[in-house]
């Protein structure tokens, strides 16, 4: 999915640059793509999408750590602790060595 959206991204970004149109379709382009990222239902799949992510990785975390137990080095330990939720301070979210938070 990931390489499918970084495709899709730079034939967009490519079109635009490449466009003969002139600045009048960049303006349009442009228009067109705020319009669709602050429609609701894209908002509401886009934190679907961010929400169900969090999820898988919170469970291949706990998979992950479960299975290599003390074998890896404790920064490593450090960080998939965060994972799992042990990193939150006074019912805050912790952010983690990666600059990502569990929000």
């Amino acid at each position: 999915m990931r390489y499918k959206m970084t495709f899709v991204v730079g034939l967009a970004l490519g079109y635009v640059i490449g466009t003969r149109a002139g600045r009048e379709r960049y303006e349009q382009l442009k228009k067109s793509a705020k319009d669709i990222s602050q429609n609701p239902a894209v908002r509401n799949a886009a934190e679907s999408a961010a929400q169900t992510g969090r999820q898988v990785a919170g469970k291949a975390a706990h998979v992950v750590g479960d299975k290599v137990g003390d074998r890896l080095p404790s920064s490593v330990t450090d960080r998939l602790q965060t994972l799992r939720g042990n990193g939150r301070s006074n019912g805050k979210v912790a952010e983690d060595d990666w600059g990502t938070s569990n929000t």
